[in-house]
């Protein structure tokens, strides 16, 4: 592979491994558990259940994840916030070396949330990028083997405007670039929010325009294609739009997809982007099953669509935690069928999980 062997232009030091963790990442029949929720963000879910937002909480929700009887079949990475990095479990075993046990690798968040983009309406750009290496270097001694950076656009009369294209796209791939410096294999992030009444022609559209920059500006920066994921959202009309089918969402995203990825990228791990838990396993499954040429993995890296009914069976309370482990190893198991484009519903023909949206307008983490 040309880019492995042509010095340190591409991954530089880092790039065999960069390369064979992204293949890990991908493995047949297994996806990422985005667990990266803030401390702010993570409370609004726990407070669904009427669970205060305390660490104790927040590392008891995490721990029952990450120690699931088999979650390691269907799971191959996990996303991590910062203080989650840094925390063990109720037995005292850091998560890091709990994940590290079961073959799941460690992943950290590293963008610091997005702020307005001046001379747009309402566009945005993700801050963070400053004390990038610094962090990098410290999660990597920790154990995170790769990283998360969200950039958010989204759809309208005047968006994604070529501002927020270019600005969103230079901005992810300079966080790849120093992400692979430090041995971190980089999710490039570019959400396009489901907000709005935007047909799915719009979205593809859309969608096809921001891949493109995003590619043009990994090149520019001499990122490692093949030490990458791209995390993208799935084609879709808007939210408040009449639905698209599972097929036209499948089609178009795929199209949209071969028109702008490189072969080159290790594997695309789809975000949920607030589709129903259910939705979200069989939109993907739709995408293995079709016909031609897909030279990327196509799989997961989902949060609520993992967590939703996991989340609900807990409710905080401790005599609930194998019945909440059981429900997060359901949508584990569809969601790692999904990717080899084998999901089937129960003998019944019943849909196996929640089927209601779990969208929140201009979502933040």
């Amino acid at each position: 592979m040309t880019s492995s062997t042509s010095g340190n232009a591409y991954g530089g030091k880092y790039a065999a491994e960069l390369i064979e963790t992204a293949a890990r990442i991908i493995a047949p029949g297994k996806g990422i558990l985005a667990a990266d929720e803030s401390t702010g963000t993570i409370g609004k879910r726990l407070s669904s259940i009427g669970v205060p937002n305390e660490e104790d909480h927040r590392r008891t929700l995490r721990h029952l994840l990450f120690t699931a009887p088999g979650v390691e079949d269907h799971i191959s990475g996990v996303i991590l916030f910062e203080e989650t990095l840094y925390q063990s479990g109720s037995d005292g075993t850091p998560f890091v070396d709990v994940l590290k046990s079961k073959g799941i690798i460690p992943g950290i968040k590293v963008d610091k949330g997005v702020v307005p983009l001046p001379d747009t309406d309402g566009e945005t750009t993700t801050q963070g990028l400053d004390d990038l290496g610094k962090r990098c270097a410290k999660y990597y001694e920790q154990g995170a083997r790769f990283a998360k950076w969200r950039a958010v656009l989204k759809i309208s009369a005047t968006a994604p405007s070529p501002l927020a294209i270019h600005e969103n796209a230079y901005g992810l791939a300079r966080y790849a670039s120093i992400c692979q410096e430090n041995g971190l294999v980089p999710i490039v992030e570019p959400e396009i929010l489901t907000d709005g009444t935007h047909s799915i022609e719009v979205c593809q559209a859309a969608t096809e325009r921001v891949l493109a920059a995003v590619y043009k500006a990994l090149s520019d920066h001499k990122v490692l294609l093949e030490g990458t994921l791209l995390k993208p959202n799935m084609v879709s009309a808007g939210i408040d739009a009449k639905p698209a089918s599972t097929a036209e969402i499948a089609g178009a995203t795929v199209q949209a997809l071969q028109r702008t990825v490189p072969p080159a990228v290790a594997g695309v791990v789809f975000l949920s982007g607030g589709q129903s838990e259910e939705d979200a396993s069989v939109n993907l499954d739709a995408m293995n099953k079709l016909p031609g040429r897909k030279p990327w993995a196509l799989s997961f890296s989902y949060g609520r669509a993992l967590q939703a009914s996991a989340l609900k069976a807990w409710g905080g309370k401790a005599d609930n935690v194998k019945a909440a482990q059981e429900a997060f190893m359901t949508r584990a198991r569809a969601n790692g069928a999904a990717t080899k484009g084998q999901y089937k519903a129960d003998a019944n023909g019943r849909r196996l999980g929640h089927t209601e949206s779990l969208h929140e307008k201009d979502y933040k983490y």
